[in-house]
């Protein structure tokens, strides 16, 4: 990547959606703008935990204003990341539609394992070079991260579904400060976090560190109402903050220096997090870090500019291993289905290509746990693994692949609508057709075409007669193609 690159980065966050803003400059990333705005989408989620209208109104007036100042911003310059509020709503989907509509770049909902990779690299890269031992905490509106790391790798993550703005609403629902809601609080946030101990046990780190809106507020509080150390917190100054909440009795009474009003709403409810975190895991002291989602996102782009450092393409590595791919077969696959796409798709689908690359490659994972509709199978297992460097989105559109590659095309449904996933199925099903005898097909002469609503797969004469099979395989294509918006031509003279 060149020096003076724009970057940004949007974290769609349950409390707050923010905009980052950097310049690459000589392998760092240096802050350019930073826009904030408090939306509080973990508050507008309904029994059903659908987003209430007005709470994915709010989410869009947003968005609207962040388009804005992006505007002009490449696609592979602009990174949003949509975390716990958007993986829970039954109905983001609806949200995500609107909302990649305004931005113009598309929302990736990532897992809570992935959030946590992202906001340790985006802590690590704003901290000295050490070689000590960290734990990163960050308590965000409805889940919390964990991090176990070293320099800028992480050895373990989790995210667990307690946070500021689920808490507040349910245990402090009026915004009343009372000792016996303080105490329930943290006994059902230490319930959800229990599970913690086993791997995050305070053997296993040097240094905690507290990352974004919870740690950043308390450590502000703290240094400006209670003359703390600059960016740390205590067992003590916990304590301190618990009393003058307990005094002042319900949020909209408090009146600390440092407390910002964005912050008074769910301070009771990210207090009590905290304090839970800290009891749990033997923390006596924690450091307020600088760096947070939005950070690791904007470093992640440019892992993501090279294939050679691109996770996930190393992530694809790993479950091949785990799954015990047959390797030489699947790249085979993936060789032959992205030289059909390359010269059918248009200009500008590098990032169709990568995916298809990676399905192909996948392909057969699901046959370690049964041949018989391995590709079902292998389906379930990319849309729910913890597939590090991928979305959700991402994950989803791998699975609808790797279903697709076998059988019938209409199984997909609405998603077969997509002309772009079409393409990709129509170059990956011809490839296995292709490469069915597991040897490296004779591919001289066949092309493939996409015309309108009609896939054209074209040989070479008598290439039909050569491999009778391979022709048999193609034709049978028109029929698995039937009941889509789709045909499929074979012409193999």
């Amino acid at each position: 990547m060149q020096d003076g690159t724009l970057l940004a980065a949007v974290d769609l966050g349950s409390n707050s959606f923010r905009l980052e803003i950097g310049r690459f400059e000589h392998g760092h990333i240096h802050r350019i703008e930073y826009l904030k705005e408090t939306v509080r989408q973990g508050s507008g989620l309904d029994e059903d935990r659908n987003l209430t209208p007005a709470a994915m109104q709010r989410g869009w007036d947003c968005l609207a204003r962040f388009a804005e100042r992006l505007a002009g911003f490449a696609p592979s310059q602009v990174r949003v990341v949509a975390t716990q509020t958007l993986r829970e709503a039954k109905n983001r989907d609806v949200f995500i539609q609107r909302g990649n509509e305004i931005l113009g770049h598309p929302i990736d909902v990532v897992s809570g394992p992935e959030e946590a990779r992202l906001i340790y690299q985006g802590v690590a890269h704003l901290l000295p070079q050490s070689d000590e031992r960290r734990l990163v905490v960050d308590i965000g509106g409805r889940s919390t991260e964990m991090i176990l790391g070293q320099q800028f790798t992480p050895s373990a993550v989790a995210s667990f579904r307690v946070g500021s703005v689920a808490w507040s609403t349910r245990y402090f629902p009026e915004g009343q400060f009372t000792p016996q809601a303080f105490m329930l609080a943290e006994i059902a946030a230490k319930a959800v976090l229990d599970e913690a101990l086993g791997t995050y046990r305070r053997d296993t780190w040097d240094v905690a560190y507290g990352s974004s809106g919870t740690a950043g507020a308390v450590g502000e509080i703290l240094t400006s109402a209670a003359g703390g150390t600059p960016g740390l917190i205590t067992r003590e100054g916990l304590d301190w903050l618990l009393a003058q909440l307990l005094q002042a009795r319900s949020a909209d009474r408090v009146r600390l220096e440092g407390l910002k009003e964005d912050r008074r709403a769910v301070i009771g409810g990210g207090i009590s997090v905290l304090r839970a975190v800290f009891d749990l895991l033997g923390i006596d002291q924690m450091h307020v870090a600088q760096g947070a989602l939005r950070q690791g996102a904007l470093y992640d782009l440019l892992d993501r500019e090279q294939p050679a450092t691109d996770l996930r393409s190393s992530t694809v590595r790993g479950l091949m291993q785990r799954f015990a791919v047959d390797v030489p077969h699947a790249e085979r696959v993936a060789r032959v289905a992205c030289a059909l796409f390359a010269a059918a798709a248009p200009s500008g689908s590098e990032r169709a290509a990568l995916k298809l690359d990676w399905a192909a490659r996948l392909h057969e994972v699901g046959s370690r746990i049964s041949h018989n509709d391995y590709h079902r199978h292998g389906a379930y297992i990319l849309e729910h693994t913890d597939a590090a460097g991928f979305s959700l989105p991402e994950l989803h559109r791998l699975g609808l692949l790797v279903m697709g590659h076998r059988g019938k095309v209409r199984k997909l449904e609405a998603d077969i609508n997509d002309p772009v996933l079409a393409l990709q199925l129509m170059c990956f099903r011809v490839a296995v057709a292709l490469c069915h005898a597991r040897r490296d097909p004779d591919v001289e002469g066949i092309a493939l075409q996409l015309q309108g609503h009609r896939c054209i797969v074209r040989a070479r004469p008598g290439w039909a007669g050569s491999y009778p099979q391979s022709a048999h395989l193609l034709r049978d294509e028109t029929i698995a193609w039937q009941k889509t918006p789709w045909e499929f031509v074979a012409e193999l003279p």
